[in-house]
Protein backbone atom coordinates (compact mmCIF):
# COMPACT_ATOMS: atom_id res chain seq x y z
CA UNK A 1 0.00 0.00 0.00
CA UNK A 2 2.87 2.41 0.89
CA UNK A 3 4.58 1.40 -2.43
CA UNK A 4 1.29 2.12 -3.96
CA UNK A 5 0.75 5.74 -2.37
CA UNK A 6 4.78 7.21 -2.77
CA UNK A 7 4.72 6.06 -7.05
CA UNK A 8 1.01 7.39 -7.30
CA UNK A 9 2.51 10.56 -5.61
CA UNK A 10 5.97 10.63 -7.80
CA UNK A 11 3.67 10.50 -11.19
CA UNK A 12 1.24 13.71 -9.75
CA UNK A 13 4.34 15.48 -9.63
CA UNK A 14 6.03 14.50 -12.13
CA UNK A 15 2.96 14.55 -15.04
CA UNK A 16 2.24 18.30 -12.88
CA UNK A 17 5.60 19.56 -13.47
CA UNK A 18 5.17 18.22 -17.10
CA UNK A 19 1.89 20.43 -17.82
CA UNK A 20 3.67 23.21 -16.05
CA UNK A 21 6.89 23.62 -18.01
CA UNK A 22 4.54 23.17 -21.24
CA UNK A 23 2.51 26.40 -20.03
CA UNK A 24 5.31 27.93 -19.41
CA UNK A 25 7.55 27.52 -22.89
CA UNK A 26 4.15 27.44 -25.16
CA UNK A 27 5.31 27.71 -28.75
CA UNK A 28 1.65 28.86 -30.08
CA UNK A 29 1.42 32.46 -30.92
CA UNK A 30 -2.18 34.04 -31.46
CA UNK A 31 -2.20 36.54 -34.16
CA UNK A 32 -5.53 39.23 -34.78
CA UNK A 33 -6.27 40.58 -37.93
CA UNK A 34 -8.58 43.82 -38.41
CA UNK A 35 -11.68 41.71 -39.62
CA UNK A 36 -13.24 44.49 -40.88
CA UNK A 37 -16.87 44.02 -42.71
CA UNK A 38 -16.71 46.92 -45.70
CA UNK A 39 -19.67 47.54 -48.19
CA UNK A 40 -19.19 47.10 -51.99
CA UNK A 41 -18.80 50.39 -54.39
CA UNK A 42 -20.87 48.88 -57.19
CA UNK A 43 -20.80 49.93 -60.30
CA UNK A 44 -23.47 49.36 -63.17
CA UNK A 45 -22.51 47.74 -66.41
CA UNK A 46 -25.01 50.47 -68.00
CA UNK A 47 -28.17 52.00 -67.31
CA UNK A 48 -30.40 48.89 -68.84
CA UNK A 49 -28.92 45.58 -67.11
CA UNK A 50 -28.94 43.95 -63.78
CA UNK A 51 -25.38 43.82 -64.21
CA UNK A 52 -22.86 45.77 -61.70
CA UNK A 53 -18.97 45.05 -60.87
CA UNK A 54 -16.43 46.00 -58.72
CA UNK A 55 -12.83 44.94 -57.43
CA UNK A 56 -10.94 44.00 -54.47
CA UNK A 57 -7.34 44.14 -53.62
CA UNK A 58 -7.21 42.45 -50.16
CA UNK A 59 -7.44 39.09 -48.03
CA UNK A 60 -11.46 38.27 -47.79
CA UNK A 61 -13.07 35.80 -46.06
CA UNK A 62 -17.06 36.18 -46.02
CA UNK A 63 -18.75 37.62 -48.91
CA UNK A 64 -22.45 38.24 -48.89
CA UNK A 65 -24.43 39.64 -52.20
CA UNK A 66 -28.07 40.45 -51.48
CA UNK A 67 -30.84 41.63 -53.96
CA UNK A 68 -34.07 42.75 -52.87
CA UNK A 69 -36.93 43.22 -55.43
CA UNK A 70 -36.26 40.56 -57.72
CA UNK A 71 -38.68 38.61 -59.60
CA UNK A 72 -39.60 35.17 -58.80
CA UNK A 73 -37.43 32.42 -60.28
CA UNK A 74 -34.61 34.37 -61.16
CA UNK A 75 -31.16 33.85 -60.33
CA UNK A 76 -28.52 35.59 -58.63
CA UNK A 77 -25.19 35.26 -60.49
CA UNK A 78 -21.88 36.20 -58.58
CA UNK A 79 -18.53 35.34 -60.58
CA UNK A 80 -14.70 36.46 -58.93
CA UNK A 81 -11.98 37.31 -62.22
CA UNK A 82 -8.95 36.28 -59.90
CA UNK A 83 -9.85 33.70 -57.99
CA UNK A 84 -11.81 30.49 -56.74
CA UNK A 85 -14.29 30.71 -53.73
CA UNK A 86 -17.01 28.79 -52.18
CA UNK A 87 -20.23 28.08 -51.70
CA UNK A 88 -22.94 26.18 -50.61
CA UNK A 89 -26.66 27.36 -49.87
CA UNK A 90 -26.07 26.38 -45.89
CA UNK A 91 -23.12 28.68 -45.50
CA UNK A 92 -23.60 30.99 -42.95
CA UNK A 93 -26.91 29.18 -41.25
CA UNK A 94 -25.25 27.95 -37.83
CA UNK A 95 -28.63 25.14 -37.58
CA UNK A 96 -27.13 23.56 -40.57
CA UNK A 97 -24.38 21.54 -40.81
CA UNK A 98 -22.14 22.00 -43.70
CA UNK A 99 -18.13 21.88 -43.89
CA UNK A 100 -16.22 24.32 -46.16
CA UNK A 101 -13.02 22.65 -44.96
CA UNK A 102 -13.53 19.36 -46.50
CA UNK A 103 -14.73 20.37 -50.16
CA UNK A 104 -13.53 17.31 -51.61
CA UNK A 105 -16.93 15.56 -53.40
CA UNK A 106 -16.03 12.40 -51.38
CA UNK A 107 -17.31 13.67 -48.61
CA UNK A 108 -20.63 14.87 -50.12
CA UNK A 109 -22.41 11.73 -49.19
CA UNK A 110 -21.64 12.43 -45.51
CA UNK A 111 -22.24 16.13 -44.86
CA UNK A 112 -23.05 19.01 -47.24
CA UNK A 113 -20.00 20.47 -48.32
CA UNK A 114 -19.20 24.22 -50.27
CA UNK A 115 -18.21 23.99 -54.01
CA UNK A 116 -14.84 25.51 -55.48
CA UNK A 117 -15.65 27.54 -58.27
CA UNK A 118 -15.01 30.75 -60.09
CA UNK A 119 -18.96 31.48 -59.91
CA UNK A 120 -22.06 30.64 -58.10
CA UNK A 121 -25.46 31.12 -58.43
CA UNK A 122 -28.62 30.43 -56.60
CA UNK A 123 -32.78 31.13 -56.93
CA UNK A 124 -34.08 34.02 -55.24
CA UNK A 125 -36.53 31.57 -54.76
CA UNK A 126 -34.51 29.79 -52.00
CA UNK A 127 -32.76 33.20 -50.91
CA UNK A 128 -32.04 36.48 -51.86
CA UNK A 129 -28.89 36.12 -50.62
CA UNK A 130 -25.80 34.35 -51.97
CA UNK A 131 -22.83 33.73 -48.92
CA UNK A 132 -19.40 32.84 -50.27
CA UNK A 133 -16.05 32.16 -48.55
CA UNK A 134 -13.07 33.36 -50.38
CA UNK A 135 -10.07 32.10 -48.13
CA UNK A 136 -10.28 28.72 -45.74
CA UNK A 137 -6.60 29.79 -44.09
CA UNK A 138 -7.61 33.69 -42.70
CA UNK A 139 -9.43 33.01 -39.22
CA UNK A 140 -13.10 33.67 -39.97
CA UNK A 141 -13.49 35.64 -36.69
CA UNK A 142 -10.48 37.48 -36.25
CA UNK A 143 -8.07 35.38 -34.07
CA UNK A 144 -5.63 32.36 -35.45
CA UNK A 145 -2.98 30.87 -34.32
CA UNK A 146 0.15 29.04 -35.42
CA UNK A 147 3.09 27.01 -34.17
CA UNK A 148 6.49 29.06 -33.98
CA UNK A 149 10.32 28.78 -32.72
CA UNK A 150 10.14 32.73 -31.56
CA UNK A 151 7.70 35.82 -32.01
CA UNK A 152 9.73 36.77 -34.88
CA UNK A 153 9.20 33.71 -36.58
CA UNK A 154 5.14 34.08 -35.90
CA UNK A 155 5.13 37.91 -37.13
CA UNK A 156 6.53 36.75 -40.20
CA UNK A 157 4.32 33.78 -40.76
CA UNK A 158 1.32 35.65 -39.90
CA UNK A 159 2.34 38.74 -42.37
CA UNK A 160 3.33 36.02 -45.10
CA UNK A 161 -0.61 34.45 -44.50
CA UNK A 162 -1.98 37.53 -44.86
CA UNK A 163 -0.29 38.35 -48.23
CA UNK A 164 -0.47 34.82 -50.02
CA UNK A 165 -4.30 35.92 -49.86
CA UNK A 166 -4.36 38.97 -50.87
CA UNK A 167 -5.45 39.24 -54.68
CA UNK A 168 -6.59 41.15 -57.18
CA UNK A 169 -10.36 40.34 -58.04
CA UNK A 170 -13.11 41.80 -60.15
CA UNK A 171 -16.78 40.85 -58.63
CA UNK A 172 -19.51 40.31 -61.64
CA UNK A 173 -23.08 40.24 -60.00
CA UNK A 174 -26.04 39.82 -62.48
CA UNK A 175 -29.68 38.78 -62.01
CA UNK A 176 -30.74 36.28 -64.28
CA UNK A 177 -33.78 34.38 -65.45
CA UNK A 178 -34.09 30.92 -65.89
CA UNK A 179 -32.40 30.97 -69.53
CA UNK A 180 -29.34 32.70 -68.11
CA UNK A 181 -30.38 35.94 -69.76
CA UNK A 182 -29.52 38.82 -67.60
CA UNK A 183 -32.98 40.82 -66.88
CA UNK A 184 -33.67 44.27 -67.17
CA UNK A 185 -32.71 46.40 -64.02
CA UNK A 186 -35.99 47.87 -62.66
CA UNK A 187 -34.74 49.28 -59.64
CA UNK A 188 -33.62 46.28 -57.74
CA UNK A 189 -31.35 47.29 -54.32
CA UNK A 190 -28.12 45.58 -54.44
CA UNK A 191 -26.25 44.89 -51.30
CA UNK A 192 -22.34 43.77 -51.26
CA UNK A 193 -20.69 43.44 -48.03
CA UNK A 194 -17.46 41.59 -47.48
CA UNK A 195 -14.93 40.95 -44.84
CA UNK A 196 -11.10 41.92 -45.40
CA UNK A 197 -8.26 40.91 -42.86
CA UNK A 198 -4.96 42.95 -42.09
CA UNK A 199 -2.82 41.90 -39.54
CA UNK A 200 -2.86 43.78 -36.39
CA UNK A 201 -0.86 42.05 -33.30
CA UNK A 202 0.83 38.97 -32.50
CA UNK A 203 1.11 37.57 -29.16
CA UNK A 204 2.42 34.03 -27.33
CA UNK A 205 -0.11 31.83 -26.98
CA UNK A 206 0.07 31.88 -22.43
CA UNK A 207 -1.89 30.34 -20.16
CA UNK A 208 -2.06 31.10 -15.98
CA UNK A 209 0.83 28.57 -14.95
CA UNK A 210 -0.54 28.30 -11.36
CA UNK A 211 -4.27 27.92 -12.56
CA UNK A 212 -3.37 25.29 -15.01
CA UNK A 213 -1.06 23.44 -12.28
CA UNK A 214 -4.20 23.23 -9.81
CA UNK A 215 -6.58 21.99 -12.68
CA UNK A 216 -3.60 19.41 -14.04
CA UNK A 217 -2.83 18.27 -10.36
CA UNK A 218 -6.64 18.13 -9.20
CA UNK A 219 -6.91 15.73 -12.37
CA UNK A 220 -4.41 13.58 -11.55
CA UNK A 221 -5.34 12.95 -8.07
CA UNK A 222 -8.64 12.44 -9.03
CA UNK A 223 -7.64 9.35 -11.47
CA UNK A 224 -5.22 8.27 -8.62
CA UNK A 225 -8.09 8.32 -6.21
CA UNK A 226 -10.14 6.29 -8.31
CA UNK A 227 -7.67 3.72 -9.12
CA UNK A 228 -6.69 3.77 -5.24
CA UNK A 229 -10.27 3.24 -4.01
CA UNK A 230 -11.79 0.86 -6.36
CA UNK A 231 -8.74 -1.84 -5.48
CA UNK A 232 -9.38 -0.65 -1.85
CA UNK A 233 -13.30 -1.88 -2.01
CA UNK A 234 -12.87 -5.08 -3.67
CA UNK A 235 -10.28 -5.59 -0.73
CA UNK A 236 -11.99 -4.56 2.20
CA UNK A 237 -15.45 -6.44 0.84
CA UNK A 238 -13.54 -9.48 0.62
CA UNK A 239 -11.83 -9.08 3.93
CA UNK A 240 -15.52 -8.45 5.78
CA UNK A 241 -16.78 -11.27 4.18
CA UNK A 242 -13.58 -13.28 5.05
CA UNK A 243 -14.36 -12.33 8.91
CA UNK A 244 -17.87 -13.33 8.61
CA UNK A 245 -17.20 -16.58 7.42
CA UNK A 246 -14.51 -17.32 10.08
CA UNK A 247 -17.18 -15.87 12.95
CA UNK A 248 -19.85 -18.40 11.34
CA UNK A 249 -17.36 -21.11 11.02
CA UNK A 250 -16.35 -20.82 14.55
CA UNK A 251 -19.86 -20.21 16.08
CA UNK A 252 -21.01 -23.33 14.30
CA UNK A 253 -21.42 -26.39 16.65
CA UNK A 254 -19.11 -29.69 15.10
CA UNK A 255 -21.29 -32.28 14.36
Amino acid sequence: MRTMIAMGLMLIFTLGYAVHSNTINSEYYGYSTSNEEVSANLIPENNTSAYWFFSTNSAITWINTTIEGGPEGSIIYVEAIGTDWYHTPSLGMPERDYSCKENIKDYSDIIETCVSSNFHEISIDDSNSLIGLVSLELPLGGLGYLQADSEIQAEEESEKLIIDNKHLITWKIQLRDESGSILENQGFSVHVNYTQHELISVEKFVLDPIQESIYSLATLIGCFALLIILPLMAYFSASYKEQNDEKVRLNTPEI
